[in-house]
């Protein structure tokens, strides 16, 4: 196949319409650049690239994550090695309060300027409630680091709490499109996770909302993601790439081609021209070396960098030293919203 008149012409009304006027595309436009042909993708990763300087500038934040309780989650969602309803071999652990400063040391010693901590449970309870005060006030004390939070679903009193502890962004991924989110979770409804968003937006606090790519769903599916996510307006969408977990219901699902991902990232960017769009799970195996850089060539202007909750990343080191090649400067945060 070749980049005919007519794919052209969907590259160049995305070009005026997300370019030049800085509106985002449309579900059903979304989904026709989903269709490019692989012939299309250079032109589309540069188009994604303009826009990304143009409405987000040059910067690239940096993010580290760590679990404050890994395994044991009660829910099923279906990708995830973390649920204590399937064989896989994650078990259930706690993270203490020196451990998790001393993962923000580290994490900031990276040149991050973000710490995300994360538990795999359906919602906080008291006892995570207490743990999280304590931890954040503790890294506020030692380092000079953002706190971000994702702890599942919350109450409106978690959501208050949670923003008197200074905790910045709030991160809780919508997964995937609302038409096949019960093909990827039975335990709990999108509409659950989306009331949670929304109380975390209203009170403030930043709102980090993104998914996994190549569950199973469709072109289709993948377009409405974009266009559900895109009405969320969230701050930051970080974008995963399925990596299949052994002993999970995803476990032997194909990882994405890499210009499938290469051309979901771009038409992600389209959509959300001034959302932070961060990599992050399974860019390595979906991607590699190369694709990771053509990627924040193609829209991508965050990046989490050392390993995932539970799965291994590129090293920091790797990171840095490639925004370095490509003359990307780390993002300094605000301290104020």
């Amino acid at each position: 196949m070749t980049t005919t008149e007519q794919d052209l012409d969907i590259l160049g009304a995305a070009r005026r319409q997300v370019l030049d006027e800085g509106v985002g595309l449309t579900e059903e436009q979304v989904l026709q650049v989903l269709r490019l042909p692989d012939e299309a993708l250079p032109e589309l990763l540069r188009l994604a690239h303009e826009v990304r300087e143009k409405w987000c500038g040059p910067e690239v934040e940096v993010e580290g994550i760590v679990s404050v309780k890994t395994g044991g989650c009660p829910e099923d969602c279906h990708f995830c090695s973390q649920s204590g309803l399937f064989p896989s071999p994650v078990r259930a652990a706690w993270l203490n309060i020196p451990e998790l400063v001393e993962a923000a040391k580290q994490t900031a010693a990276t040149g991050a300027t973000e710490f995300c901590i994360v538990a795999a449970v359906r919602g906080p309870d008291e006892r995570l409630m207490k743990q999280m005060r304590q931890g954040v006030k503790a890294i506020q004390d030692a380092v000079d680091i953002q706190v971000a939070a994702s702890l599942g679903m919350l109450t409106q009193e978690q959501v208050d709490d949670l923003a008197d502890m200074g905790v910045h962004r709030y991160n809780h991924n919508l997964e995937t499109a609302r038409s096949h989110f019960p093909n990827v979770v039975t335990t709990h409804t999108w509409e659950e996770r989306w009331e949670t968003l929304t109380m975390v937006r209203d009170a403030g606090m930043e709102v980090c909302c993104g998914g996994i790519v190549g569950m199973g769903e469709s072109l289709e599916q993948r377009a409405e993601f974009a266009a559900q996510l895109a009405s969320l307006t969230p701050d930051e969408v970080p974008l995963n790439f399925l990596n299949p977990r052994p002993g999970t219901p995803f476990g032997e699902l194909e990882p994405l081609g890499a210009k499938e991902a290469l051309k979901t990232i771009a038409a992600f960017r389209l959509a959300l021209p001034r959302t932070i769009l961060r990599y992050a799970g399974g860019r390595e195996i979906t991607l590699g070396d190369l694709g990771t850089e053509q990627g924040l060539l193609g829209g991508i202007n965050a990046v989490i960098v050392g390993n995932y909750l539970t799965t291994l990343g590129r090293s920091p080191e790797e990171d840095l030293a490639l925004l370095t090649k490509l003359e990307m400067p780390i993002k300094e945060l605000s301290k104020t919203l």
